[in-house]
């Protein structure tokens, strides 16, 4: 089953950024997703966000030494939705069941990005942030990065919530 939302695979080669989308399908199936972006060729290794129903991200890359780094922006979306689930199995949290709906709980590597100029504590802040929906958080990830633009010429043609 997959959800309303988008996958983006992030490579760099050349100096440069590159976007795509990555299969739908990949949004219900977090091995299918892992398996997608291992195909990516990428400087520093591939990532990938994604946006599921604007109500959590998932943040992850491969690394050089093809292990792979993972966040979930907010670990009480597993109660709702399978790729939540997977992603925190995969990381081996626990799931509250009786988390505050105005609180966020992201678990896993906050660091994922540091290397790449997105330190911890930059986007602690980013999914602490419960004004912003999910893909207005990719966004910012995005441009914390350096390839915001690439990010918005993808995503921006989807249909918005």
């Amino acid at each position: 089953m997959t959800s309303d939302g988008f996958a983006v695979a992030v490579c760099r080669g050349d100096g440069r950024w590159r976007c795509d989308l990555l299969p739908p399908a990949v949004l219900g199936d977090l091995e299918h997703c892992i398996a997608a972006l291992r195909q990516q060729e990428s400087e520093g290794g591939p990532l990938a966000l994604l946006n599921v129903e604007d109500e959590f991200f998932v943040a992850l890359r491969i690394r050089p030494d093809t292990s792979v780094a993972l966040l979930l922006s907010d670990v009480t979306a597993a109660l709702d939705w399978e790729l939540a689930g997977q992603a925190a199995k995969f990381l081996g949290a626990d799931v509250p069941d009786d988390a505050p709906d105005d609180e966020i709980w992201p678990v896993g590597d906050l660091d994922l990005f540091a290397d790449l100029g997105l330190p911890a504590e930059e986007m602690r802040l980013i999914v602490d942030d419960i004004e912003l929906y999910a893909d207005e958080m990719l966004a910012q990830v995005a441009g914390s990065l350096g390839f915001g633009p690439e990010f918005a010429a993808v995503v921006g043609p989807l249909p918005s919530r």
